[in-house]
């Protein structure tokens, strides 16, 4: 599906997750997928996944037998081991042997059915292909780490396991141990036979083996093992062994050299993540490769001694060592004889090696973590610079042919994931970032020096970069040194900073406070989350975090217009580019947000005309639908016309016609969700794509195989979790599954940069916790329950802890100590010297104390508190030092172990106020400790810090308690309280506690951010009440913003009583009340008139219809009159005049066919009151183009029948001229454009008429009786003439001319269901008789500007074809030689020319001549004949000489003129059929 693609990067400290078979296919474990990608040619090609584990990949072989080398078998941490048909990619057979994360597998060489694993807990299980048998064995107690078959024996198998033991066994005899090897102290990390059997090929020597702890075989047996092999192991213990399976012992040992790197010393850590590889060659049984320190290899060539041992592998040019540990190596003998090793490392490179020559032929580099952004540089041509989740830069040089993956990786200084990148628009190199922890930065990627950061940090992950031109006050003094370009970076604390990059060590700026000062704003901006500078650099549109995007006039940052379609908040926005595109697309913006939908503004006109004030844009130029998630990244084509590429949660990109509304192409080849997309700056055809499952791929828009993403996935993932409720508990509740296989594959919420659900992208390629730690985890929970039980039922039978321990146990000793202590103790009493060795209070004698004097008593105290230190007691400690009079050093003890109670505080105030408010201090930051805030607080306050009190409660964010203190001891007007309730309010907001929120701002005096606040949720209450909350606080223009909102909603869902409501409490919102008030009345005319499918409403008792009795007009101006007061002679903001001004300021989109007829009539109803309005302030022209426009906007957006409606309700009559019968009036449209609109009106009018005319004529026809009349609801009737008319021209001519009249007849029919209970004139009148003045259908004008256009539509066509047919390459097909001739035998201008170039070869140069010729013709007509159009003047001249046939109705004069203009533009060969009998 992809051209070439960086893969995620192989994982990390697996025995053997690659392999290459013996046709060069390579494959790798990386994450849970297995990657296949072929080795043979010059240059690596991913050939394409195996996709099925649900966790790591920890095990990968080939089966190396010919004609089964397509076999490969894949072990993962899910416990499964899966067989694979690497040539279909497909899924053979599974097995779940298994009961524990699985760390090896191995395909055996020798036996082209045995596969054989091992797992954690020691187990390995035979796996038999060709019967589907499996057996298990259990050699040791010990975790497996790797496992290898022997190339010689196919019964014997090499495991290694984590303690460093090495055991042969027989698996023809149920795992029979038949060797065991010691001499390893740590991990085995790697296993590896010799390719050729017997051990004569090397010599040991007895210092190879000294002091290596090897023995003779112990409890097992080594027969089958006679003949011998020599065995290699690599382990954590920084040495290689090679075995003899004849000796049992190491016959030789390898220490890895030390290669130091310009001059600096080992790391002392490189230990504990060093991974020794070994490999031993085919075909080569004195030569061995293994890994070493820093990721280098080693050759080593085991005849040889000392230091002409081994060779290093790539020093033949510098930078081609991997720069980390190697973890797997495999080689493959080529068919050219060349031996290659292929190596995967910890530094993220798959490296392919010769073995003759030791040099390196190619990198494939790889990645390891969320691809989150990749951008084309605009200078240097096909430079590719990809933001990656490992904390690495990477720049590909995508055009160079030698080496298709010339990448450079770029890390110093990043140290976080990358989320954001942006090359300069001018200076070649320069690449800013931003990364996950707030930093950004600038690199020079064509030279060696560290990047430059700037000095001002954001405090969360930076989403976007962007170059602009300077802003004040950076833009101060420009002309004195300082740079054309400023760096933007948006981060998720929502603050967009300008950085200087000539100074990135000075402080960056916050353009809110310029955005605050020019437009003067002072209430709270909502947080920003992306921001997209318009090419020219004038414009900046900055996306929020409420879904709102604004755009601002640089340099000044006046806010020209605020874009309120998304309502959600905004992850992406593109402004289209200005290089080759007409001028009409330069001001198209597109924008993606947590929405599917995405919305393409046309800002042009605000742009180069700026509004005085600012506009609110609430309608889109284009939607794009057909995303089913969130919209993440999107791309302009830079080499087509408004071509877009959008990238989504969905897990696909999108590619879009924008003016069309149209899906052109679908790319699905990511596993997750795609997170960025960039076009080629030279293939047209080329795309690249980044996201979830840590890969970039290039792939073709012409080779994709959908054209539109998958519906429902995101309903599947939620069925999918409804019917797996229990899943998440089954996965913990196993003490071996808490740290085992993810989350099964859709399941996992995966988030974007600013959250942290995404897995460690460096841990996700390394193997799972050990099992001790899970069992460690389930002991831990299990004790405190025992425990809790325990001395709930001990409670009441113990003591109290003795406070003088050593003095109460001196009172147990036996009866002969105890008379003797009463002897001493008489004497120490009576006696004037005491006793001698006899010391009260100490040593033997310390319970003497108590009955001594208080000398003594204190030397017990002494001994008793030495004694409870030693326990732990140090509360006993402290009451022996208040009871011996130290309180202010029973306090200290008490501060210092965080031991302060209630108790001691309560008695601190003795020791003086100092030491009282110290212990305070102590005991409070004690409970916060403890999380016992309030009461911390409480004791602030027993000290008088009040403010110490509330900063304390505040910064715990226990808002509301400190909210209440500050009430009630402070002053109302300190602004400590307004800090509170903000801070509480955006603690709630984030939380959706949004009327809670709105409270907190009314009581801050922040009115606006209240409403705002209330409106996010976006339904009808809440809006009603945020414009009712806005208008009692004085924030006028956002009531007025809010209730028109409010009022949409309710219009969509036709409560037009509540839509009034809303509108009626805004004075200011009249011209909305009488738009509202049209749309009422034309909906429900129309609903009862059957041309619009009715739906449940809540409208007025005056919108009910009249019947005919009066114009739509009239009834329009009755409401107004009645309900508004609105007349002639209305006056103030009541006047016509004013209405009309303010009328200006709603929206009437371009015309489409994607719009609903709901929303139609909506902005059909726009021009209808304009029109009224202009009726009432007496302009006529006004008047009749407001009409024209309100029937031409139904009518080009398809809705013919409901536009035909339209027109008897405005002209009952027949007469434009007379548009009122309650209120006769002549109009008088001097003006050519009044004319031409009324006029064009009329002749619409007339249209009607006659085929009305024509049904009744023909209403005795059994042909048209006895057909099903279609739909009267059928909106696309003219559509289908004008297509039956240029149908397909390989027809005999009697069926074409059926085909034209069933196709007119059809319209016929239409015209009869929707007029079905009028009457029907007499077939015998004439036109004239009829009022019917058919010769306004036979403008001449018209006919010529129609035919032009056909014409040039021909030529359009043609071109297409063209273009088409070369683009792809080879000769047309059938269907292409098809299209061809029906587009050039379709209708054309009308000149010979036009007819005798269809059967002969035209050039794209003569096309385009004819191209330019016509239209230059169309260049010549009347503007109003292009402006305001009639009906189709060919057809109603087929209509009139169809009549004229079954009725003397039509005068010889008018059938003359039908005549003569099908002559002169009817060239068409369609037209000529059909109208070959009248022009005989």
């Amino acid at each position: 599906m992809y051209q070439r693609s960086l893969p995620a990067s192989p994982n990390w400290y697996c025995s053997r997750s690659s392999d290459v078979n013996s046709d060069g296919l390579l494959g790798v474990g990386a994450k849970n997928l297995v990657y296949l990608i072929d080795v043979s040619a010059a240059s690596c090609r991913l050939e394409g996944e195996l996709v099925g584990h649900r966790d790591l990949v920890s095990g990968f072989s080939f089966c190396q037998h010919p004609g089964l080398n397509h076999l490969c078998v894949s072990s993962s941490h899910d416990g499964k081991i899966r067989y694979w048909d690497s040539s279909s990619k497909s899924l053979l057979k599974e097995h779940e042997a298994h009961q524990s994360p699985i760390t090896a597998v191995h395909w055996s060489p020798l036996d082209k059915n045995l596969v054989v694993s091992g797992d954690e807990k020691g187990v390995m299980v035979c796996y038999w292909f060709h019967t589907g048998d499996t057996f298990s064995l259990f050699p040791e107690p010990r975790s497996i780490f790797c496992i290898t078959c022997s190339p010689h024996a196919w019964n014997t198998v090499a495991v290694g396991y984590k303690d460093g033991m090495i055991v042969l066994i027989d698996v023809s005899k149920k795992g029979l141990v038949m060797q065991r090897l010691r001499g390893h102290d740590d991990e085995i990390h790697s296993l590896a036979w010799s390719p050729l059997p017997g051990e004569d090929a090397l010599y040991s020597r007895p210092e190879d083996s000294e002091d290596t702890g090897a023995g003779p075989a112990t409890n097992g047996d080594s027969a089958g093992l006679e003949k011998g092999c020599y065995l290699a192991s690599g382990s954590k213990d920084q040495t290689v062994k090679i075995w003899s399976t004849v000796k049992s012992k190491a016959v030789m040992t390898l220490k890895m050299p030390y290669l130091k790197k310009r001059g600096s010393a080992v790391d002392p850590t490189i230990k504990e993540r060093l991974w020794l590889n070994v490999h031993w060659p085919k075909g080569r049984a004195t030569q061995l490769v293994s890994s070493c320190y820093s990721g280098e290899l080693v050759l080593w060539d085991l005849t040889k001694t000392g230091k002409q041992r081994w060779t290093l592998l790539g020093t033949s040019s510098e930078g081609q060592n991997h720069s980390r540990i190697v973890f797997n190596m495999s080689s493959v003998l080529m068919q050219d004889n060349r031996q290659l090793l292929v190596s995967t490392s910890m530094d993220r490179n798959i490296k392919c090696w010769d073995l003759d020559s030791l040099d390196c032929c190619w990198t494939l580099p790889t990645l390891g973590g969320f691809v989150y952004t990749l951008t084309f540089s605009p200078v240097g041509t096909g430079c590719l610079a990809l933001g990656v989740g490992d904390h690495m830069i990477r720049v590909w040089n995508t055009l160079t042919t030698q080496n298709q993956y010339d990448t450079r990786s770029f890390w110093h200084g990043i140290k976080s994931k990358v989320t954001a990148l942006a090359w300069h628009p001018k200076k070649e190199g320069s690449l800013s970032f931003g990364t996950d922890d707030g930093k950004v930065g600038i690199y020079e990627v064509y030279t060696n020096k560290p990047p430059q950061i700037s000095s001002s940090y954001h405090r969360k992950t930076v989403y976007k970069l962007a170059w602009g031109p300077p802003l004040p006050p950076m833009s101060f003094g420009a002309d004195r040194g300082k740079s054309t370009f400023s760096l933007y970076s948006c981060a998720g604390e929502g603050v967009i900073l300008q950085h200087d990059p000539l100074k990135l060590s000075g402080e960056a700026s916050d353009i809110d406070q310029l955005i605050r000062n020019t437009n003067n704003i002072k209430h709270k901006l909502s947080p920003h989350t992306d921001l997209s500078w318009k090419p020219d650099g004038k414009v900046v549109a900055i996306g929020n975090e409420d879904g709102c995007i604004d755009v601002y006039e640089a340099p000044s940052l006046k806010l020209l217009c605020s874009i309120q379609q998304h309502h959600k908040i905004i992850n992406t926005l593109q402004w289209h580019h200005d290089h080759s595109s007409p001028p009409e697309l330069h001001g198209l913006l597109a924008s993606g947000s947590s929405n599917a939908i995405v919305y393409v503004h046309d800002l042009r006109s605000i742009i180069e005309n700026p509004p005085a004030s600012p506009l609110v844009v609430t309608e889109p130029y284009r939607r794009l639908c057909g995303h089913t998630d969130k919209i993440t990244g999107m791309a302009w084509s830079p080499h087509h016309e408004a071509r877009l590429v959008t990238t989504s949660y969905d897990g696909t990109a999108q590619v879009w016609d924008v003016l069309q509304e149209e899906a052109l192409s679908n790319y699905r080849g990511h596993n997750g969700y795609l997170l960025c997309v960039d076009w080629s700056p030279v293939d047209p055809d080329l795309i690249w794509t980044g996201g979830k499952d840590f890969t970039a791929q290039e792939w073709r828009v012409s080779k994709q195989e959908f054209t539109k993403p998958p519906k429902g996935k995101k309903m599947t993932k939620l069925r999918e979790k409804k019917s797996n409720p229990n899943q998440k508990k089954k996965k913990s509740s196993g003490p071996g599954e808490m740290n085992g296989s993810p989350a099964p594959e859709g399941e996992k919420s995966v988030p974007g940069p600013e959250q942290s659900g995404e897995e460690d992208e460096v841990s996700s390629t390394s193997s799972s916790v050990p099992p001790a730690a899970t069992e460690m985890q389930r002991k831990a929970s299990a004790v405190p329950k025992t425990k809790d039980r325990t001395d709930t039922n001990l409670l009441k039978k113990k003591k109290p802890r003795s406070m003088l321990p050593i003095s109460t146990a001196m009172d147990h000793r036996p009866k002969e100590d105890l008379m003797q202590d009463c002897i001493t103790l008489a004497s120490v009493h009576h006696d004037r010297a005491p006793p001698a060795g006899c010391v009260p209070g100490e040593g033997e004698h310390i319970h003497f104390g108590l009955f001594s004097d208080r000398p003594a008593l204190y030397r017990m105290f002494q001994s008793e508190e030495k004694g409870h230190v030693e326990a732990g007691h140090f509360d006993s400690v402290v009451y022996l030092r208040l009871w011996s009079g130290d309180l202010e050093g029973a306090l200290q003890l008490a501060m210092e172990r965080g031991e302060l109670n209630d108790h001691l505080l309560s008695i601190a105030p003795m020791a003086g106020f100092e030491a009282w408010r110290r212990a305070v201090e102590a005991y409070v930051q004690q409970l916060c400790l403890q999380e016992q805030y309030l009461k911390a607080a409480s004791h602030l306050l027993s000290i008088n810090k009040v403010y110490e009190a509330v900063d304390l409660l505040r910064s715990h964010k226990v808002f509301r308690e400190a909210i209440a203190l500050v009430k009630a001891r402070l002053p109302p007007d300190d602004p400590v309280l307004k800090q509170l309730y903000t801070g509480w309010a955006a603690v709630l907001e984030k939380d959706g506690h949004l009327s809670s929120a709105a409270k907190c701002y009314l009581a801050a005096g922040a009115s606006f951010d209240a409403a705002k606040v209330l409106s996010r949720k976006n339904d009808v209450t809440s809006l009603k009440t945020a414009s009712i909350l806005a208008r009692i606080s004085g924030e006028v223009d956002l009531a007025k913003s809010l209730a028109l909102r409010c009022a949409k909603d309710l219009t969509g869902a036709q409560n037009w009583v509540g839509a009034q409501d809303v509108l009626s409490s805004h004075e200011s919102l009249l011209v909305h009340q009488l738009h509202l008030s049209t749309t009422e009345l034309l909906t429900v005319m129309l609903e009862d008139a059957g041309v619009i499918p009715p739906a449940w409403s809540s409208s007025h008792a005056w919108s009910s219809p009249d019947r005919g009795l009066t114009t739509l007009q009239d009834q329009v101006r009755d409401v107004w009159e009645k309900l508004y007061d609105v007349s002639e002679a209305s006056e103030g903001r009541r006047s016509a005049a004013a209405l009309l001004q303010e009328l200006k300021s709603l929206e009437s989109p371009t015309p489409s066919a994607s719009v609903s007829i709901r929303q139609v009539l909506q902005y059909s109803s726009i021009h209808l009151t304009h029109s009224v309005l202009s009726w009432l302030v007496d302009d006529d022209e006004e008047l009749m183009k407001g009409l024209w426009q309100a029937v031409a906007w139904l009518r080009d957006a398809g809705h013919f029948c409901v536009s035909a409606e339209l027109l008897r309700l405005l002209f009952p009559d027949k007469d434009v001229t007379v548009c009122s019968r309650k209120r006769p009036k002549a109009l008088h449209v001097s003006a050519e454009g009044g004319r031409a609109a009324a006029n064009s009106l009329q002749a619409f009018v007339l249209y009607h008429r006659l085929y009305e005319r024509w049904w009744s004529s023909c209403a005795h026809n059994q042909k048209v009786h006895s057909r099903l009349s279609p739909p009267a609801t059928d909106l696309c009737a003219r559509d289908k003439v004008e297509d039956k008319v240029e149908d397909k021209e390989d027809k005999v001519e009697d069926k074409v001319e059926d085909k034209v009249e069933d196709k007119v007849e059809d319209k016929v029919e239409d015209r009869e269901s929707s007029e079905s209970g009028k009457s029907a004139s007499s077939p015998t009148s004439s036109l004239d008789d009829l009022g019917l003045d058919a010769s306004l259908l036979l403008s001449e004008p018209h006919a010529a500007c129609q035919a032009t256009q056909r014409s040039v539509r021909q030529i359009r066509e043609r071109l297409a074809a063209m273009v088409q047919q070369h683009s792809g390459g080879g000769a047309p097909g059938p269907e292409d030689t098809q299209t061809s001739s029906t587009t050039e035998s379709s209708d054309g201008h009308g000149s010979a020319d036009a007819a005798e170039g269809s059967g002969d070869h035209e050039t794209l140069l003569s096309l385009s001549i004819k191209m330019s010729e016509l239209q230059k013709e169309l260049l010549d007509l009347p503007d109003t004949v292009k402006t305001f159009p009639h009906p189709d003047v060919l057809e109603c001249c087929l209509v009139l000489l169809h009549l004229s046939k079954s009725s003397p109705c039509v005068s010889e004069s008018l059938r003359g003129d039908a005549e003569v203009l099908l002559r002169r533009y009817g060239s068409g060969p369609s037209v000529l059929k059909a109208s070959r009998r009248f022009l005989a």
